[in-house]
């Protein structure tokens, strides 16, 4: 299956963090493919992924990076595919650097912000599958599915405490 989601950090330090959003789309079937490129150290690298995504099939682009977080933006500035901005954990500011500099983008560059580090890149896989789904019934059901277990676990945890 050809990846539609391509997901890419800006070193290979943060493919802990990273790696969620790749297990969120493997969870829900969606073939996706990691990469590493800097927005500072490989920027002509960066924009040549971001460049070629569309004519390879990708259909949505997680970025990842800490502290001034520039590869979203920077991905963004070079395709008009929807483009996520995972804010990385680290530096003196603890990523909220990160968060301001990925939500902080010039108007006609959008880039989705979500949440500083794990959940966050948990959230952009899912947030990707759903923006997959708008032209895929499969994955809707599965996204549905999903939401149904989350639900359930919720409810079993009720349960366990109830007197």
């Amino acid at each position: 299956m050809d990846p539609k989601v391509i997901i890419v950090m800006g070193s290979a330090n943060d493919l802990p963090v990273m790696e969620e959003a790749g297990k969120a789309l493997a969870e829900l079937g969606v073939a996706y493919e990691m990469r590493v490129a800097s927005a500072h150290r490989t920027p002509e690298k960066a924009a040549e992924l971001a460049r070629g995504a569309y004519g390879r099939g990708i259909k949505v682009i997680i970025a990842g990076a800490g502290m001034a977080a520039h590869l979203a933006g920077a991905m963004a500035a070079n395709t008009t595919l929807p483009v996520i901005g995972v804010p990385l954990e680290g530096g003196a500011l603890g990523g909220i650097d990160a968060l301001l500099s990925t939500a902080q983008m010039p108007a006609g560059i959008p880039v989705a912000a979500v949440a500083i580090g794990k959940p966050g890149a948990r959230n952009a896989g899912i947030l990707a599958a759903q923006m997959l789904a708008l032209s895929d019934d499969k994955l809707a059901q599965r996204l549905v599915e999903q939401r149904d277990e989350m639900k359930k676990k919720v409810e079993g945890a009720d349960e366990k405490l109830k007197p």
